[in-house]
This record gives structure tokens, sequence and C-alpha cells, in this order.
């Protein structure tokens, strides 16, 4: 009788010690394929990760560009850029910057600087006046001296304040702002923005709005400009 009721134990210990390695070794199966599956995920996503992003590209100047340089698939090139973040004004492939005619730089680009339409001429245009000039506005040029030009530091590019000095007798005179924030087109003959030394100039060209140059001429026949 005790030796049945053994065997019993025994038995049922068998048992319970085969279950437990049974559901031991699923576990570790279960949980090795949970592993490999989470593995296989992190790789999916490091790879589609990796790959390029669908975007579009952007021309861009290959080398330092200057005023009156012409543009050609030499000085130029094509880059990858995000599509979201491509600046409004400039061109996705050299061959629609090139096409229609020759096009030359009105103001300073540097290397890898995106190519903005508003800083070169249209297809087979000149680079003039006419080519910098925005729609609806005006060239005007004033005198000045050495003084008044702010010592030759203003440069095409810049923008400034236009002052009337009136001065009646030699005891008496005044100043007021006739026109601000007015662009300057040109100093002199230069419309290049790229000068690193100051030069004493005699004329400044800005451009202003109709009714501005109209002010600006009458200005000029009342007193100093500067």
């Amino acid at each position: 009788m005790a030796f049945s009721r053994v065997a019993a134990v025994r038995t049922s210990t068998i048992v319970m010690i085969a279950f437990a390695v049974v559901f031991g070794l699923l576990a570790v199966f279960v949980a090795q394929a949970w592993l490999n599956r989470q593995a296989e995920l992190r790789l999916k996503h490091m790879e589609a990760a990796q790959k390029p992003v669908p975007g579009h590209t952007v021309v861009v100047a290959a080398a330092p560009l200057r005023f009156g340089m012409p543009l050609s698939q030499q000085t130029l090139r094509e880059v990858s850029w995000p599509r979201e973040a491509i600046p409004a004004g400039t061109f996705g492939s050299m061959q629609q910057l090139l096409a229609g005619g020759k096009r030359i730089v009105l103001a300073s680009i540097e290397a890898n600087e995106p190519v903005f339409a508003s800083k070169i001429t249209g297809p087979g245009q000149r680079a003039t006046l006419s080519a910098v000039i925005e729609p609806g506005m005006r060239a005007i040029t004033i005198r000045v001296n050495d003084v008044e030009g702010v010592a030759g530091f203003v440069l095409p590019g810049d923008h400034v304040d236009v002052l009337l000095t009136q001065q009646p007798d030699k005891h008496s005179g005044n100043t007021d702002v006739v026109l601000q924030n007015a662009k300057v087109l040109a100093v002199d003959q230069l419309a290049d923005d790229s000068s690193e030394k100051p030069s004493v100039v005699k004329a400044v060209t800005l451009e202003v709005e109709t009714v501005a140059a109209q002010k600006l001429s009458l200005a000029a026949s009342l007193g100093t400009l500067s």
C-alpha cells in the first residue's frame, strides 16, 4: 500500500515536471518568436529610414557668381532639397533655368546658394537697370559727395534714407527726411554689390515709386540731398 502511494506521488511529480518542461519550452519558443519579430520590425524601420526620401532638386551656384557673369552648366549644379523646404523663386533644374536664352547675374550669389529668379535676368535679357528694377518702380539718380555718400560705404543692394538740407543763410538751416528705406541700385556707374573696398562716389541711383521720384526731383531743386 505504501509502495503504491510512493509510486503515485512519483508519477504525479514526473507529470508535473513534464508539464513544467513543456510549458517552459513553449514560453521560450514564444519569447524567441516575439524577439525575432521585433528584430525584423526594427531592421525594416532602419532600412526605411536609410532610404532616400523622394524630393526635388534645386539649382545652386557651383562657385561664387558676381554681377554681369553669364550662367551656364559649368557655373551651376543641382542638389537634392526637401520638398517642403524649397524656397520660392528658385529653379528645379538647369534645363528650366537656362531655357529660353542666356541669363546674367544681377546680384552676388555665393557658392552652394540657391539661384533666385530675382538675382538673375530673364531669358535673353542684358544686365541693365531695367532688369533690376521691380515692376511699378522707377530709377532716379541723385548727386552726393564723399560725406553724403557715407564715405563710399553704400553699395548696390543697400537701403538708405534720403535727407533734404535747406540753408537760407549762414545762420539758419534745417534738415528733413524726404525718403526712407530706398534701395540702392547703383553707385556711380557700378551696379555690382561685391566690391570690398569703399570708394568716393558722386552719384547714387535709387529704386523708388513714381511719386517718390517726383519728390526727390523737387527736393533736389530746393536744397542739398544726402
